[in-house]
């Protein structure tokens, strides 16, 4: 698409599998090699990304502590909760920071791990 005289690009954005893997390679990066050109370099070569969107990485990459973990790949269901329960499952994500779709996995995680259930 061309405005004006100028090329734009829309590139998808990176899913979130995609984000975990190059945040890991960048720790790996750091780590490896000293100078930040020569790791921002290899992450853009590595990941078809542009050396901007490399240094990005590096930046949160610096800050993590441990390997960011993969997961799989996210899909949506619908499911039909009381009132109450809704209010309370918010409450709980405010208070501990987390999504209702992370307490949603943890507890569903949880009941199939037990291997509960009829059927």
């Amino acid at each position: 698409m061309t405005y004006t005289g100028v090329l734009i690009c829309h590139m998808p954005r990176a899913s979130h599998i995609q984000k975990a893997k190059r945040l890991n390679l960048a720790r790996t990066l750091l780590q490896r090699y000293p100078h930040w050109p020569e790791a921002a370099q290899r992450l853009a070569r590595d990941c078809s990304i542009s050396e901007r969107q490399a240094y990005r990485y590096l930046e949160q990459a610096q800050r993590l502590k441990h390997p960011v973990p993969v997961g799989d790949v996210k899909v949506s269901f619908t499911v039909k909760l009381s009132r109450r329960l809704v209010e309370r499952l918010r409450s709980y994500a405010t208070s501990t920071g987390l999504t209702l779709s992370e307490i949603a996995s943890r507890a569903f995680s949880a009941v199939l791990h037990r291997g509960g259930g009829r059927g």
